[in-house]
């Protein structure tokens, strides 16, 4: 299903040519080489881009991830009876997950037809909203009904801000700029045991665990109406740019690839997501990344609390391997951006984290500094490993929908590791939890095994179609718009 040039708001050439000539004396990039021209474009997408999306999905994971801390504030005891079996939590927890995995390929195609401010903004606002509404709750089915929202909207979110950026940055700036969105969720790691012992500490009339819910919705309704008004919409089309620059950023967007870009869903390309076998193979590091990430927060707090400190103390010292996460993924990210080469470093960060469970596993609890530096090893190898990992597959689908299809999809397989990671610590398996690290530890090998798979994969089809059709220039455009990554001139990111 194909929508006209004109529909997708798409200058045709001759109009571009107009527009170019009309703007030639008030266009302050005419007079600069292109190279200056590109850097200043670059710089000006920085500061209206990333803030407001990283700092939205700070509040994201905030939002998600809020119940443990209101469960410690009296939640239970409030509106669902004591919960003395904690199966009411348990599928308050779960219920999040349902839709968040099943909404996130819909959500993403759908989002082609829409202006992305007004999608990101409006997705913001409802789950803000959502969030916002448990403080309000006043028994089990209106915290569940909140939860299930929660996850429809948070859907809507995630994938759409991976294909979006997807938009206005090159290959040789993705990598960073995703790092730097995704992490924000270690960052939310670090600051969400903060903010929540403080408000543990605030005399009110109202529940601490109801304050809670208002402090961390709130804000993220406001940075989506903010996003309404401030965040790009598409290239060809943003006022936020002029003539020359939307110029500059359709020919960046279109280096190493031209397809269907626009208000426009290909359906061919929707199918053949479906049916790549790679997808699938990125589903299982995804499973195995999000099965770590889920678990982080189940047993890092209980090894430092056997260290013996304070419940204040323990809080600052989970800040210290979200940082090192938060540090490695920039390095890791830029450093896979300058070499443009992706696999070996997910192949590197899964082995690490794999290491780290393979230490918890085997070290005694008496050796709780060997283990702690462990969680290090677990942090700093999943986070890298997951931002790049969106990165890497952002840039090898060739084209618009084929990515709006495929990014969700094997973001939806991995989401279901985040079930697994989060209920695979039992109170009653603790402090050893040798299950729940032996089934970590596992899976972060398996998606070690699953990249190389991958990255030995496409130098093999690179190197096939060079020899084949000859060696492409990296930058030229190709026309994907029919085959997507298939077509004979598209190179994969190795």
């Amino acid at each position: 299903m194909h929508m006209k040039l004109a529909d997708s708001g798409i200058l045709s050439p001759s109009e571009e040519a107009s527009n170019y000539h009309e703007s030639h004396e008030d266009d302050p990039l005419i007079p600069i080489d292109p190279c200056t021209a590109e850097k200043r474009l670059l710089r000006k997408l920085d500061r209206r881009i990333l803030p407001i999306t990283c700092v939205l999905y700070l509040f994201a994971y905030l939002d998600r991830s809020n119940l443990g801390n209101a469960r410690l504030q009296g939640l239970p005891e409030d509106v669902l009876g004591g919960d003395p079996t904690g199966v009411l939590f348990d599928w308050l927890v779960a219920i999040f997950f349902i839709p968040y995995i099943l909404c996130q390929v819909p959500c993403t195609i759908l989002s082609k037809y829409y202006n992305p401010r007004v999608w990101i903004g409006c997705s913001a606002i409802l789950w803000g909203l959502c969030s916002t509404s448990m403080s309000v709750a006043i028994d089990f089915k209106s915290l569940l009904i909140a939860r299930l929202c929660l996850g429809i909207f948070e859907a809507a979110f995630g994938p759409s801000v991976v294909l979006y950026y997807s938009f206005y940055y090159t290959k040789a700036e993705y990598g960073t700029r995703i790092a730097s969105w995704f992490g924000f969720a270690a960052v939310a790691g670090a600051f969400g045991g903060l903010l929540a012992y403080g408000i543990q500490h605030v005399k009110i009339s109202i529940a601490n665990w109801r304050l809670l819910f208002i402090i961390e919705g709130v804000p993220t309704v406001l940075l989506g109406m903010l996003c309404l008004f401030i965040l790009p919409g598409r290239p060809e089309s943003t006022n936020f740019l002029t003539n020359a620059e939307r110029k500059l950023a359709m020919e960046r967007m279109n280096r190493g690839t031209s397809g269907d870009m626009g208000a426009v869903v290909n359906q061919k390309h929707v199918i053949a997501a479906f049916l790549d076998w790679r997808i699938y193979i990125a589903g299982v590091i995804y499973f195995g990344l999000n099965c770590a990430l889920g678990s982080l927060s189940a047993f890092l707090p209980t090894i430092i609390e056997t260290m013996g400190h304070s419940p204040a103390i323990s809080q600052l010292m989970t800040v210290p391997p979200y940082a090192v996460a938060a540090l490695t993924l920039l390095i890791a990210s830029y450093t896979s951006d300058r070499i443009q080469s992706r696999g070996l470093m997910v192949v590197f960060g899964c082995t690490l984290g794999g290491i780290g469970y393979m230490i918890l596993l085997g070290v005694a609890q008496i050796h709780i500094h060997i283990r702690y530096l462990a969680t290090f090893c677990i942090a700093a190898g999943t986070y890298a490993s997951l931002g790049l990992i969106l990165a890497w597959f952002t840039h090898n689908l060739g084209s618009e929908t084929k990515r709006a299809a495929g990014i969700p999809l094997f973001g939806a397989i991995g989401q279901v590791g985040s079930i697994l990671g989060s209920h695979s610590y039992p109170l009653t398996e603790g402090p050893a939890y040798s299950r729940g690290f032996g089934v970590s530890g596992a899976l972060m090998f398996l998606a070690a095994f699953s990249a190389l798979i991958l990255t030995m994969s496409y130098r093999w089809e690179n190197a096939r179609r060079n020899a084949a059709y000859g060696e492409p220039d990296r930058d030229a455009p190709v026309d994907t718009s029919e085959l997507a990554d298939k077509a004979p001139g598209f190179r994969y990111l190795p």
